[in-house]
Protein backbone atom coordinates (compact mmCIF):
# COMPACT_ATOMS: atom_id res chain seq x y z
CA UNK A 1 0.00 0.00 0.00
CA UNK A 2 1.49 3.43 -1.02
CA UNK A 3 0.55 7.42 -0.13
CA UNK A 4 -0.87 8.79 -2.95
CA UNK A 5 0.97 10.76 -5.57
CA UNK A 6 0.20 13.95 -6.49
CA UNK A 7 -1.17 12.85 -9.92
CA UNK A 8 -3.22 10.32 -7.96
CA UNK A 9 -5.09 13.18 -5.71
CA UNK A 10 -5.27 15.17 -9.01
CA UNK A 11 -7.30 12.82 -10.34
CA UNK A 12 -9.28 11.74 -7.83
CA UNK A 13 -10.35 15.28 -7.15
CA UNK A 14 -11.39 15.19 -10.59
CA UNK A 15 -12.93 11.94 -9.58
CA UNK A 16 -14.61 13.94 -6.74
CA UNK A 17 -15.61 16.86 -9.14
CA UNK A 18 -17.37 14.58 -11.65
CA UNK A 19 -19.11 12.08 -9.54
CA UNK A 20 -20.05 13.73 -6.38
CA UNK A 21 -22.84 15.93 -8.44
CA UNK A 22 -23.39 13.73 -12.08
CA UNK A 23 -25.71 10.77 -11.02
CA UNK A 24 -22.80 7.78 -11.05
CA UNK A 25 -22.06 7.70 -7.51
CA UNK A 26 -18.91 9.40 -6.07
CA UNK A 27 -18.54 6.95 -3.53
CA UNK A 28 -18.69 4.00 -5.74
CA UNK A 29 -15.79 5.96 -8.00
CA UNK A 30 -13.54 7.11 -5.22
CA UNK A 31 -13.78 3.17 -3.73
CA UNK A 32 -12.97 1.82 -6.85
CA UNK A 33 -9.84 4.44 -7.23
CA UNK A 34 -8.66 2.97 -3.75
CA UNK A 35 -9.26 0.11 -4.62
CA UNK A 36 -7.36 -0.11 -7.94
CA UNK A 37 -4.36 2.15 -6.89
CA UNK A 38 -3.90 0.81 -3.24
CA UNK A 39 -4.19 3.51 -1.28
CA UNK A 40 -3.96 3.26 2.27
CA UNK A 41 -6.29 4.13 4.48
CA UNK A 42 -4.92 7.69 5.07
CA UNK A 43 -6.47 8.85 1.59
CA UNK A 44 -9.81 8.59 3.25
CA UNK A 45 -9.06 11.62 5.51
CA UNK A 46 -8.26 13.51 2.28
CA UNK A 47 -11.87 12.41 1.03
CA UNK A 48 -12.33 15.18 3.40
CA UNK A 49 -11.29 18.07 1.67
CA UNK A 50 -12.22 16.62 -1.28
CA UNK A 51 -16.03 17.41 -0.47
CA UNK A 52 -15.09 20.66 1.22
CA UNK A 53 -14.20 21.25 -2.41
CA UNK A 54 -17.52 20.13 -4.24
CA UNK A 55 -19.27 21.42 -0.86
CA UNK A 56 -17.89 25.01 -1.90
CA UNK A 57 -18.93 24.07 -5.93
CA UNK A 58 -22.59 24.01 -4.83
CA UNK A 59 -22.57 26.77 -2.78
CA UNK A 60 -21.37 28.84 -5.86
CA UNK A 61 -23.78 27.34 -8.20
CA UNK A 62 -27.03 27.56 -6.27
CA UNK A 63 -26.44 30.76 -4.16
CA UNK A 64 -29.51 32.15 -5.31
CA UNK A 65 -31.56 29.97 -4.46
CA UNK A 66 -29.55 29.02 -1.22
CA UNK A 67 -29.81 32.22 -0.03
CA UNK A 68 -33.53 32.52 -0.71
CA UNK A 69 -33.77 29.54 1.16
CA UNK A 70 -31.53 31.35 4.78
CA UNK A 71 -32.89 34.60 4.26
CA UNK A 72 -37.09 33.60 4.15
CA UNK A 73 -35.98 30.31 6.23
CA UNK A 74 -35.03 32.84 9.22
CA UNK A 75 -37.62 35.04 8.39
CA UNK A 76 -40.39 32.28 8.71
CA UNK A 77 -38.87 31.48 12.37
CA UNK A 78 -41.14 34.52 13.26
CA UNK A 79 -43.78 34.40 10.80
CA UNK A 80 -44.45 30.57 10.01
CA UNK A 81 -46.65 31.39 7.26
CA UNK A 82 -43.59 32.17 5.04
CA UNK A 83 -42.55 28.67 5.18
CA UNK A 84 -45.70 27.75 3.03
CA UNK A 85 -46.27 31.58 0.91
CA UNK A 86 -42.31 32.00 -0.16
CA UNK A 87 -40.13 29.51 -2.46
CA UNK A 88 -37.25 30.41 -0.48
CA UNK A 89 -39.23 29.64 3.36
CA UNK A 90 -40.82 25.92 1.06
CA UNK A 91 -37.03 25.28 0.25
CA UNK A 92 -35.54 25.87 3.67
CA UNK A 93 -38.76 23.67 5.56
CA UNK A 94 -38.32 20.96 2.74
CA UNK A 95 -34.22 21.04 3.53
CA UNK A 96 -34.79 20.57 7.09
CA UNK A 97 -37.83 17.64 6.27
CA UNK A 98 -35.25 15.72 4.21
CA UNK A 99 -32.35 16.10 6.37
CA UNK A 100 -33.79 14.03 9.34
CA UNK A 101 -34.01 10.94 7.75
CA UNK A 102 -31.07 11.34 5.89
CA UNK A 103 -29.45 11.95 9.30
CA UNK A 104 -30.63 9.16 11.21
CA UNK A 105 -29.48 6.30 8.23
CA UNK A 106 -26.23 8.09 7.51
CA UNK A 107 -25.88 7.49 11.16
CA UNK A 108 -27.08 3.80 11.05
CA UNK A 109 -25.24 2.85 7.66
CA UNK A 110 -21.95 4.30 8.56
CA UNK A 111 -20.50 1.09 9.73
CA UNK A 112 -21.90 -0.58 6.73
CA UNK A 113 -20.59 1.57 4.74
CA UNK A 114 -17.14 1.92 5.82
CA UNK A 115 -17.11 -2.17 5.31
CA UNK A 116 -18.78 -2.34 1.70
CA UNK A 117 -15.85 0.40 0.79
CA UNK A 118 -13.18 -2.33 0.16
CA UNK A 119 -15.71 -4.77 -1.63
CA UNK A 120 -15.89 -5.00 -5.37
CA UNK A 121 -19.20 -6.77 -4.69
CA UNK A 122 -20.73 -4.43 -3.35
CA UNK A 123 -19.76 -1.67 -5.32
CA UNK A 124 -20.70 -3.54 -8.17
CA UNK A 125 -24.02 -3.78 -6.85
CA UNK A 126 -24.37 -0.14 -5.84
CA UNK A 127 -24.00 0.94 -8.91
CA UNK A 128 -26.20 -1.77 -10.77
CA UNK A 129 -29.01 -0.32 -8.20
CA UNK A 130 -27.88 3.53 -9.58
CA UNK A 131 -28.26 1.88 -13.35
CA UNK A 132 -31.78 0.88 -12.45
CA UNK A 133 -33.48 4.14 -10.97
CA UNK A 134 -31.88 6.24 -13.70
CA UNK A 135 -33.34 4.10 -16.51
CA UNK A 136 -36.60 4.29 -14.66
CA UNK A 137 -36.52 8.09 -14.86
CA UNK A 138 -37.33 7.58 -18.52
CA UNK A 139 -40.78 7.08 -17.53
CA UNK A 140 -41.63 9.53 -14.46
CA UNK A 141 -44.14 11.75 -15.01
CA UNK A 142 -43.77 15.18 -17.10
CA UNK A 143 -44.04 16.79 -13.51
CA UNK A 144 -45.03 20.65 -13.41
CA UNK A 145 -45.00 21.22 -9.39
CA UNK A 146 -42.64 23.74 -8.61
CA UNK A 147 -43.90 23.59 -4.53
CA UNK A 148 -42.71 20.61 -2.03
CA UNK A 149 -45.23 19.23 0.46
CA UNK A 150 -44.30 17.47 3.77
CA UNK A 151 -43.97 14.22 2.56
CA UNK A 152 -42.31 14.22 -0.94
CA UNK A 153 -39.20 16.29 1.41
CA UNK A 154 -38.99 13.16 3.60
CA UNK A 155 -38.90 11.00 0.89
CA UNK A 156 -36.17 12.36 -1.02
CA UNK A 157 -34.74 12.65 2.70
CA UNK A 158 -34.37 8.57 2.55
CA UNK A 159 -33.53 8.60 -0.88
CA UNK A 160 -30.59 10.68 0.09
CA UNK A 161 -29.91 8.78 3.23
CA UNK A 162 -29.93 5.19 1.68
CA UNK A 163 -27.44 6.80 -1.35
CA UNK A 164 -24.84 6.59 1.07
CA UNK A 165 -23.93 3.44 0.48
CA UNK A 166 -21.43 2.87 -2.33
CA UNK A 167 -22.01 3.05 -5.69
CA UNK A 168 -25.51 4.50 -5.11
CA UNK A 169 -25.40 7.78 -6.50
CA UNK A 170 -27.01 10.44 -4.21
CA UNK A 171 -28.11 12.63 -6.75
CA UNK A 172 -29.38 9.98 -9.18
CA UNK A 173 -31.36 9.10 -5.71
CA UNK A 174 -32.72 12.41 -4.82
CA UNK A 175 -33.43 13.46 -8.70
CA UNK A 176 -34.88 10.63 -9.78
CA UNK A 177 -37.71 10.12 -6.32
CA UNK A 178 -38.29 14.05 -7.27
CA UNK A 179 -39.65 13.68 -10.73
CA UNK A 180 -41.48 10.44 -9.72
CA UNK A 181 -43.17 12.22 -7.02
CA UNK A 182 -44.24 15.35 -10.18
CA UNK A 183 -41.71 17.84 -9.34
CA UNK A 184 -40.94 19.80 -11.89
CA UNK A 185 -36.96 19.06 -13.75
CA UNK A 186 -35.49 22.27 -13.07
CA UNK A 187 -36.36 21.92 -9.15
CA UNK A 188 -36.11 18.86 -9.17
CA UNK A 189 -32.11 19.95 -9.52
CA UNK A 190 -32.30 22.32 -6.83
CA UNK A 191 -33.99 20.40 -4.28
CA UNK A 192 -31.65 17.36 -4.78
CA UNK A 193 -28.96 19.71 -4.09
CA UNK A 194 -30.19 21.92 -1.75
CA UNK A 195 -30.66 18.81 0.85
CA UNK A 196 -27.33 17.68 0.22
CA UNK A 197 -25.93 20.95 1.76
CA UNK A 198 -26.57 19.97 5.55
CA UNK A 199 -25.53 15.81 4.75
CA UNK A 200 -22.29 17.13 3.38
CA UNK A 201 -21.38 19.57 6.47
CA UNK A 202 -22.49 17.30 8.64
CA UNK A 203 -20.14 14.26 7.48
CA UNK A 204 -17.46 16.93 6.86
CA UNK A 205 -17.71 17.87 10.56
CA UNK A 206 -17.82 13.97 11.79
CA UNK A 207 -14.63 13.37 9.87
CA UNK A 208 -12.76 16.66 10.08
CA UNK A 209 -10.84 15.27 13.20
CA UNK A 210 -9.71 12.89 10.76
CA UNK A 211 -7.03 15.43 9.10
CA UNK A 212 -4.42 15.27 11.26
CA UNK A 213 -3.69 11.41 10.23
CA UNK A 214 -4.37 12.54 6.40
CA UNK A 215 -1.33 10.82 4.74
CA UNK A 216 -0.96 13.51 2.02
CA UNK A 217 1.07 16.94 2.56
CA UNK A 218 -1.68 19.80 3.08
CA UNK A 219 -0.35 21.44 -0.05
CA UNK A 220 -1.32 18.58 -1.79
CA UNK A 221 -4.46 18.26 -0.20
CA UNK A 222 -5.94 21.22 -1.23
CA UNK A 223 -4.99 21.27 -4.44
CA UNK A 224 -7.00 17.95 -4.96
CA UNK A 225 -9.96 20.22 -3.39
CA UNK A 226 -9.39 23.37 -5.70
CA UNK A 227 -9.65 20.52 -8.80
CA UNK A 228 -12.52 19.13 -7.33
CA UNK A 229 -14.10 22.64 -6.69
CA UNK A 230 -13.63 23.68 -10.50
CA UNK A 231 -14.61 20.38 -12.19
CA UNK A 232 -17.87 20.07 -9.76
CA UNK A 233 -18.72 23.55 -10.97
CA UNK A 234 -18.71 22.30 -14.34
CA UNK A 235 -20.19 19.32 -13.47
CA UNK A 236 -23.53 20.88 -11.79
CA UNK A 237 -24.12 22.87 -14.91
CA UNK A 238 -24.10 20.08 -17.07
CA UNK A 239 -26.24 18.39 -14.65
CA UNK A 240 -28.91 21.26 -14.45
CA UNK A 241 -28.77 20.90 -18.26
CA UNK A 242 -29.18 17.14 -18.66
CA UNK A 243 -32.03 17.23 -15.88
CA UNK A 244 -34.09 19.97 -17.77
CA UNK A 245 -33.79 18.50 -21.27
CA UNK A 246 -34.67 15.31 -20.30
CA UNK A 247 -31.54 13.88 -21.03
CA UNK A 248 -31.02 12.61 -17.02
CA UNK A 249 -31.21 8.69 -17.98
CA UNK A 250 -28.44 8.85 -20.52
CA UNK A 251 -26.32 8.93 -17.64
CA UNK A 252 -27.36 4.70 -17.36
CA UNK A 253 -24.99 4.47 -20.36
CA UNK A 254 -21.76 5.17 -17.81
CA UNK A 255 -23.22 3.44 -15.03
CA UNK A 256 -24.52 -0.31 -16.56
CA UNK A 257 -21.10 -1.37 -18.40
CA UNK A 258 -19.43 0.24 -14.54
CA UNK A 259 -21.40 -1.89 -12.88
CA UNK A 260 -20.78 -5.06 -14.65
CA UNK A 261 -17.22 -4.64 -14.64
CA UNK A 262 -16.95 -4.59 -10.85
CA UNK A 263 -19.17 -7.00 -10.45
CA UNK A 264 -17.00 -9.26 -12.96
CA UNK A 265 -14.02 -7.76 -10.99
CA UNK A 266 -15.30 -8.65 -7.74
CA UNK A 267 -15.63 -12.09 -8.87
CA UNK A 268 -11.52 -12.25 -9.58
CA UNK A 269 -10.58 -9.99 -6.45
CA UNK A 270 -8.76 -11.81 -3.39
CA UNK A 271 -11.30 -12.56 -0.32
Amino acid sequence: MTDPSIFEVGLLGILQGLTEFLPVSSSGHLALGQLLFGLKGGVLQLDVLLHAGTLLATVVVLRAPLRDAIVEGSRALASPSRFATTTGGRDALAVVLASLPTAVLGLLLRDVVERWMSSPLAVGIGFLLTTLLLASSRWAPNGDDTSLSWWVAVLIGIAQGLAVLPGVSRSGATICTALWLGVAPGRAFELSMLVSLPAVLGALLLESSKLSAMSVGLDVALMGAAIAFGVGVVALILLRGAVVRGRFPFFAAWTLPLAIATLAMAQAWPR
